[in-house]
């Protein structure tokens, strides 16, 4: 099939005297759109194997989609209308701790779990690995440890909730080669890719690859947003919903909070809400996180990207926006087909510019999964507690993870009941922390820090064993200085600077 440009109403010829700035607007996207589908239509039919083509096909066709939007948008010029956004009214984020206790597991016959696994460990220092095969605890990885969350809730509940991961080209190839050791485990691994999108000129706004063969580097997976489009596109909607299935919970795979909860189930059963939205309480550390707001009668999501920059102190306000969605979300099945046959999703654009390895700019069009909320019926969040949300972003979320704060209880992390606090401690590693092979060398082994507030480390530190660090402790090793911690050190509301003086903080 090939792509074809929308009519864009209003687009005068370039021969007509007078015209506005709009009309100019109109035109010059008009002909950037053409360009942009004459180069996907060579791509498509360069592609000589049917069933390739088809699914390459289906995917320039959803890029294009995107592209004329942005275009489209572009030259309106449409920002959001700050004055219409109003938090959440309670009764659309229900607390957690108010929902009923239940028992009842007849919903998890209905249910599939899907993690979204497209993403590299390259900040950590793993390029070209997934991120889900890093090993975060007692030897066990993110993959690890999601697939024993599922396989004990399939053995206690004796059912067979499938386990369901959506890779990127980036990660399909060695993931599909790590499932395979799971393959007589009680549990049910199927696996889709999202989309593969070409990057694109920021000058030329003409796709970077020529062929679809063209080096990985020159394309992109276009951000969760995706996964609708991708489970539609790949066909396995249609045969979880031929299989009976009818809710589908999503979350990150680095997040090792986000396991299956009945109170949450019931909820979403007993509301008949199509998509459900995990928020959970907002702190200092979270105050750049996408929330969700009422926008003209209508749920929303707003992500800093889409504020105007006069109003990004008001958006990071904790007392205007409480809560942060966590990338957790519940879908029903047969509204997300409904949708996707009738009007299809239209999730608000995220353009991330990049700069290509031969230095040329490049933009992505990206779209984040939470946006689709404003197309389903009874959708709302629910405010959920920090301990369904843990990612592991980077060295410093590794610390917490693998510390005395938690325990391992069948691939969950369970905080340690002798922490005193709800909160996990705020922990700041520097950059000399940052990848993983450092991280490890750098600590002997990981601190006690039950009883920690606050950890900030710069500069040339290592860590001796079994270290004990409480209250508030700033460890600052200056330019040119060295920072040992002796075995055994117990640290205590201390600075300690890079002469290796410790002082009382």
């Amino acid at each position: 099939m090939s792509l074809s440009v929308p009519s864009a109403p209003g687009v005068k010829s370039a021969r007509t005297r007078g015209a506005s700035a709009i009309d100019f607007k109109s035109a010059t996207t008009g002909v950037a759109a053409k360009a942009m589908r004459n180069e996907l239509n060579k791509m498509v039919a360069e592609v000589k194997d049917p069933v390739q083509r088809r699914v390459f096909d289906l995917e320039m066709q959803s890029f294009f989609s995107l592209f004329n939007r942005y275009l489209v948008e572009k030259a309106k010029h449409e920002v959001i209308d700050w004055d219409k956004i109003q938090p959440l009214a309670p009764e659309l984020v229900p607390s957690y701790s108010s929902l009923p206790e239940t028992n009842d597991t007849s919903i998890l016959e209905k249910l599939v779990v899907l993690k979204l696994n497209g993403g590299l460990g390259t900040t950590m220092g793993l390029s070209g690995s997934p991120k889900s095969a890093i090993e975060v605890r007692d030897g066990m990885t993110f993959l690890d440890l999601s697939v024993r969350q599922i396989e004990h809730l399939n053995e206690v509940n004796k059912t067979n909730v499938p386990f369901i991961l959506m890779n990127s080209f980036n990660t399909d190839d060695e993931t599909q080669r790590i499932i395979q050791k799971y393959a007589n485990h009680n549990i049910q691994i199927l696996t889709f890719n999202q989309s593969r999108y070409p990057r694109v000129g920021k000058e030329s706004l003409l796709p970077v690859p020529r062929s679809a063969t063209s080096d990985k580097s020159q394309w992109y997976p276009p951000g969760h947003g995706d996964i609708f489009d991708a489970i539609g596109n790949s066909g396995l909607l249609d045969k979880l919903l031929e299989a009976g299935k009818k809710y589908m919970f999503v979350s990150n795979v680095d997040n090792l909070g986000a396991d299956v909860d009945l109170k949450i189930l019931k909820h979403l059963v007993d509301s008949q809400c199509e998509f459900l939205a995990e928020l959970t309480d907002k702190t200092k550390a979270d105050v750049k996180g996408g929330t969700l707001i009422n926008y003209e009668g209508t749920v929303r999501l707003l992500e800093i990207a889409q504020v105007p920059s006069e109003h990004v102190e008001d958006f990071k306000s904790i007392r205007k926006f409480k809560y942060f969605n966590t990338n957790s979300i519940y879908i029903d099945l047969e509204a997300l087909k409904r949708v996707m046959d009738t009007e299809g999703m239209e999730l608000d654009i995220i353009i991330n510019n990049k700069i290509a390895d031969d230095g040329t700019p490049v933009i992505q069009l990206e779209t984040a999964m939470g946006a689709a909320i404003k197309h389903f019926r009874n959708a709302h969040g629910i405010n959920v507690p920090r301990s369904r949300f843990l990612p592991v972003k980077a060295c410093s979320d590794l610390l917490l993870i693998t510390s005395d704060l938690y325990s391992l209880e069948h691939g969950k992390l369970v905080m340690n009941p002798q922490r005193m606090f709800a909160q996990t401690p705020v922990v700041k590693l520097g950059d000399t922390f940052k990848k993983i092979r450092d991280f490890n060398k750098r600590f002997r082994t990981v601190p006690n820090i039950l009883e920690l507030d606050h950890l900030t480390v710069s500069g040339d530190v290592w860590f001796g064993r079994n270290i004990t660090l409480r209250g508030t402790v700033i460890i600052v090793a200056n330019e040119g200085s060295r920072i040992d911690l002796p075995d055994g050190s117990i640290l205590e509301n201390k600075l300690v600077s890079g002469n290796v003086s410790i002082i009382d903080h």
